[in-house]
């Protein structure tokens, strides 16, 4: 069930690990997390790159960018690649310790809540070629009207590179009328972390009802290292192929 991370970072390159426990007992009782769920989330959230200080999470949100661009890795070295001087990068909300990496990025801007409502985003209809953000859509009250917002400011062709937290084995569900949950750490109940909606295996499906043509699954490692690209036509798709008899 559960690949191993590839030897070398998506970030930096570098190739050690080190991994320490995240969760804690009051928010594994209030997701009624299985212990195989307990590690595999663990996994995610604290494995961690020695030398750029990235978690699994954030490897895999930079493995999915990479490959949705069609760019050879490390981050570090694509950021000045040849063509990427005239990418639109926006950033919502800091990616954890990735936001420096993709800051290299010379149309990277990074918008942070409350100062930006990702349900309203204050941008024009096409601005942007990609939209990346880190587990944030589960604190958004309507996370399918976020994702319609990154659909509308995305040029033609463009995507959104995104991580939420998915308990792959179950469905998703709304924590509407369920006791408060809150990410972060155990002492930080501050309002924008509260959980709203827990994702499971059909999290593709808000992707889809956001406007989106495509959802792809970029997998660095599973179920642990998860991160998926919503993307849109192209201006001028190519005619279809006939179909030969």
């Amino acid at each position: 069930m559960n690949g191993r991370i590839a030897p070398s970072c998506p970030v930096c390159g570098h190739r050690d690990y080190v991994d320490r426990r995240v969760l804690w007992p009051e928010l594994i009782s209030a997701w009624a997390l299985a212990p195989h769920e307990v590690d595999y989330i663990d996994r995610q959230q604290g494995r961690c790159c020695t030398r750029c200080g990235n978690n699994l999470r954030s490897l895999a949100l930079a493995h999915a960018l990479l490959r949705s661009l069609r760019l050879d890795g490390p981050l570090e070295r694509a950021a000045s690649a040849p063509g990427v001087a005239s990418l639109r990068l926006l950033e919502i909300n800091p990616a954890g310790a990735l936001t420096p990496w993709l800051a290299r990025f010379p149309g990277h801007r990074l918008v942070a809540y409350p100062e930006v409502d990702l349900m309203a985003l204050a941008f024009a209809d096409g601005t942007w070629d990609v939209v990346v953000h880190s587990d944030t859509l589960e604190h958004v009250p309507d996370p399918t009207r976020a994702l319609s917002e990154c659909r509308r400011i995305l040029a033609p062709g463009g995507r959104c590179v995104f991580t939420v937290p998915i308990v792959w084995q179950r469905l998703g569900r709304s924590r509407e009328g369920l006791a408060p949950s809150w990410h972060g750490n155990a002492a930080d109940v501050s309002d924008d972390l509260m959980v709203r909606t827990e994702f499971g295996a059909d999290a593709w499906a808000i992707v889809l009802q956001a406007g989106f043509s495509t959802c792809t699954f970029h997998c660095l490692e599973f179920p642990a290292g998860l991160a998926i690209e919503a993307s849109t036509p192209d201006a001028t798709p190519s005619a279809p192929r006939p179909i030969s008899s």
